[in-house]
C-alpha cells in the first residue's frame, strides 16, 4: 500500500494558492482514477482507491501547512506504513513553474510542511517537487506562495496536473522514470520533426528529341528519282 500526501492549507480562501498545488495534485488523481469520495480522517481528508496493482490512500492534511506532520504521522501509523511508502506532493520555489522532480529522503529546504513531516516521521519519505518559481527575493516568499495562481499560470498548471495523473500508476508501482516521462509528455512534448525540403525544380526547359535529318541529295540523284 502507498500513502500519497498533498500539502496545502484547508479552506476555500486558500484553494487556488500556489502553496496548495499539492492539494490540487491529489484532487486530480482522485477524480481521474475513480477514488472514493473524500472523508474526514487523520486530522484531514482521505480518499482511497487503486493505481495499477497498488492500493493507495490519498491524504490532504487539515492541520494547516506548518502542522502537516501530525496528520501524516497518524495516517502512516494507522496503515502500518514505513516512511519509504509515503510520497508527499508539494510546491517547490527552486524549480521553474511547471517543472517537476522526484526526491527520496533528504532535507526540507525550509519548507514548513516538510519541516513538520520530518519532525513526525523522519526524512526517508518520497517527494514530488512541483515547481512554482521564485518571486526573486526571500522577503517576498510568504506573500508569493499564499497568492493565487494567475491567468498566465493556467496552461502550464493544467498540463502539469494532467501529467501527474497520467503517471500516477507508475509512481504508485515504484517506477519513477516512467512517472516523470508521463509528466514530461504533457509539460514538454517533443517537437514534430521538420518536413524534408522538396527538391528544387530545374529551371532548364526539357529538351525535345531532335528530329532526324535527311541526308542531302545531289542534283544527279534527284534527277534519277524522277525516272524511278
Amino acid at each position: 500500500m502507498r500513502l500519497f500526501v498533498g500539502l496545502g492549507n484547508p479552506g476555500a480562501q486558500y484553494a487556488r494558492n500556489r502553496h496548495n498545488i499539492g492539494f490540487m495534485a491529489v484532487d486530480r488523481i482522485a477524480a481521474d482514477h475513480g477514488f472514493t469520495p473524500w472523508r474526514a480522517r487523520f486530522q484531514g481528508e482521505v480518499a482511497e482507491g487503486r493505481l495499477g496493482t497498488e492500493k493507495v490512500a490519498l491524504l490532504k492534511p487539515g492541520t494547516f501547512m506548518n502542522l502537516s506532520g501530525q496528520s501524516v504521522g497518524e495516517a502512516m501509523r494507522f496503515f502500518k506504513l514505513t516512511p519509504a511508502e509515503v510520497t508527499v506532493f508539494h510546491d517547490e520555489l527552486d524549480l521553474a513553474p511547471g517543472k517537476l522532480r522526484l526526491k527520496q529522503g533528504g532535507g526540507h529546504a525550509g519548507h514548513n510542511g516538510l519541516r513538520s513531516i520530518h519532525a513526525h516521521i523522519g526524512e526517508a519519505y518520497g517527494r514530488v517537487r512541483m515547481g512554482i518559481g521564485h518571486p526573486g527575493h526571500k522577503d517576498r516568499v510568504a506573500g508569493y506562495v499564499l497568492h493565487d495562481f494567475g491567468k498566465a499560470d493556467e496552461n502550464w498548471l493544467e498540463e502539469l496536473l494532467t501529467g501527474i495523473s497520467d503517471g500516477a500508476v507508475a509512481l504508485a508501482e515504484g517506477d519513477g522514470s516512467r512517472f516523470q516521462n508521463a509528466v514530461a509528455l504533457r509539460t514538454a512534448p517533443p517537437r514534430p520533426s521538420a518536413p524534408r525540403p522538396a527538391a528544387a525544380p530545374s529551371n532548364a526547359a526539357p529538351k525535345d528529341d531532335p528530329a532526324p535529318t535527311e541526308e542531302p541529295r545531289s542534283p544527279l540523284q534527284r534527277l534519277a528519282d524522277k525516272f524511278r
